[in-house]
């Protein structure tokens, strides 16, 4: 086939129909995250269904206005997380190919990474291993002259995309199982290579669910709310989306294309999430599913428990990262989001988590999430810390084979006992308590009080005045975050200074990254 037609279109609709309805069991037994509902592939085909009837008895003029129509009919139709990704995907193809009688290769290039754009700046909280991680893999690799070089690569390259989702969530990694909505997602893509080469298949791909994903009755912690929702003006968009984030996640706002949006989220308060839609537009078809609060999923180490930190700084962050720690970074001044919150917490696949809160904001964060009702039956303790220093503290004494409650009060000890101190630049002239400081100049602090003004050329001995103050009342191990602003090497400078004044110290140095502070010092 040398393009797209309209003809084209309506043979994928229906074969994507034919696939979902094969797998749909298989999917649906697959389906662990967000919430182990077993509806995946059912919501997968239900949307996909009403699409293709979008086209039944239309006359069609070419491409553009089959996907179009395609579009329009998986919004109006769609369910559940998945679905309503679907229809985004579907309609950033419609978009894309406008009006065009047909599609060649490259026409189909550019639009898949038109829906890949789109289907992500639908979802509020994109997350990796997802659907949406697959659509990236495909638009990404979609590339050639011809149609079929360009159907067959996309198709390839969500099949190894979807293989690696398990590395990605650790949901998904706990029960032994691929994600259920990408898997459904390379069903589509695996149906239009097949009506684009004439070598349409049964689909054979495994999709057999593990033993330990069981189903058993329970009642619901939360809802699932979808309607569309229709009056709704762009400007009022971006309120509505942080309104239903705020009332719990997988928040989906979806449009097709005529001002109409298919509203999808997981909340405990099935009210609030509608009144959010009535504040704004008209709600229409309002669907609300119980949502069953998952059976625990044994963990990859065998034990039902995990510590996640929330932190500043990207450099730190990936510090944490690299030691197997679940991170959210979030940027200076800001608090992370309920959504934001919600998934670093409801993404691990265990019963008990500690966060490790890296700032007092970012500790009222925590808390705040720790009570919300989307948490379900886990257990969360929040472990504030006045500093990164005092996080870093806190998961040297972790120990996973220790009993939880002797662990979280070690870390929390180890926590309050790291004295905290750092330089910072004035960003204008002010009055301390050891004297005036202008614009520029270095600024001390321990333990949240300031001990020195230096000019900005003295980092070395404004450091070591810091830290020998902090010794003063003892210490064995003293750590270093440098700062964007420190000069490279600094850490080794540093380290060897103070090795000459106080060789008994321990020193460690690594990259922080935050912008407040030049230097962040933590003394144990």
């Amino acid at each position: 086939m040398r393009a797209l037609d309209e003809a084209a279109i309506v043979a994928w609709a229906s074969a994507c129909v034919h696939s979902l309805e094969v797998l749909r069991p298989a999917i649906n037994g697959i389906n662990v995250y967000p919430v182990a509902d077993s509806d995946t592939g059912s919501n997968l085909l239900h949307t996909m269904t009403g699409a293709r009837d979008a086209l039944a008895g239309a006359e069609l003029t070419g491409a553009g206005q089959a996907l179009s129509l395609l579009a329009r009919g998986a919004v109006r139709s769609a369910r559940g997380n998945s679905g309503v990704i679907l229809s985004q995907v579907l309609r950033g193809l419609a978009e894309s190919a406008a009006n065009a009688p047909e599609l060649t290769g490259n026409d189909l290039a550019t639009a898949l990474a038109h829906a890949d754009r789109t289907a992500t700046e639908a979802v509020a909280r994109p997350v990796a291993g997802t659907m949406l991680t697959v659509l990236h893999a495909a638009a990404t690799a979609a590339a050639g002259e011809s149609l079929h070089d360009v159907v067959t690569s996309a198709a390839k390259a969500a099949s190894a995309a979807l293989e690696q989702t398990p590395q990605q969530l650790p949901v998904l990694a706990s029960a032994g199982v691929v994600d259920a909505g990408a898997r459904g997602l390379v069903a589509v893509l695996d149906a239009l290579a097949g009506v684009v080469t004439g070598t349409a298949t049964e689909p054979v791909h495994s999709c057999e669910a593990d033993s330990r994903t069981g189903r058993a009755e329970r009642a619901p912690y939360a809802w699932e709310v979808m309607y569309l929702l229709e009056g709704v003006t762009e400007p009022d968009l971006p309120a509505f989306r942080r309104a239903l984030s705020a009332l719990g996640d997988s928040v989906t706002v979806a449009g097709d294309g005529s001002g109409a949006y298919a509203v999808h989220v997981h909340c405990a308060d099935i009210g609030a999430a509608i009144e959010a839609g009535l504040d704004v537009g008209r709600p229409s078809g309002v669907r609300v599913e119980p949502l069953i609060t998952p059976a625990p999923l044994e963990p990859p180490a065998g034990r039902d428990r995990t510590v996640v930190a929330l932190v500043r700084g990207d450099d730190f962050a990936e510090l944490l990262r690299a030691e197997g720690v679940a991170v959210l970074a979030a940027p200076v001044g800001t608090k992370p989001s309920v959504e934001e919150m919600l998934g670093l917490v409801t993404d691990r696949a265990v019963g008990h988590i500690v966060i490790l809160a890296g700032d007092p904001q970012l500790t009222e964060a925590a808390d705040e999430t720790a009570g919300h009702a989307m948490i379900g039956d886990r257990e969360v303790v929040v472990i504030p810390c006045a500093s990164p220093v005092q996080v870093l503290a806190a998961l040297a004494v972790h120990d996973p084979a220790r009993r939880v409650n002797d662990d979280v009060v070690a870390m929390a000890e180890a926590a309050a006992a790291t004295r905290r101190g750092e330089l910072v630049v004035a960003e204008e002239e002010s009055i301390t308590w050891v004297g005036l400081a202008h614009a520029g100049d270095l600024i001390g602090f321990v333990d949240g009080e300031v001990v020195l003004v230096e000019p900005d050329e003295n980092l070395l001995s404004a450091a070591m005045t810091v830290l020998q103050r902090m010794l003063a009342v003892g210490g064995e191990l003293v750590t270093v975050l440098a700062g964007a602003a420190a000069p490279d090497g600094f850490g080794r400078e540093l380290a060897d200074r103070l090795h000459e004044q106080r060789p008994e110290v321990e020193f460690v140095s690594y990259p922080g990254g935050q912008t407040e502070a030049v230097l962040l010092i933590g003394v144990e």
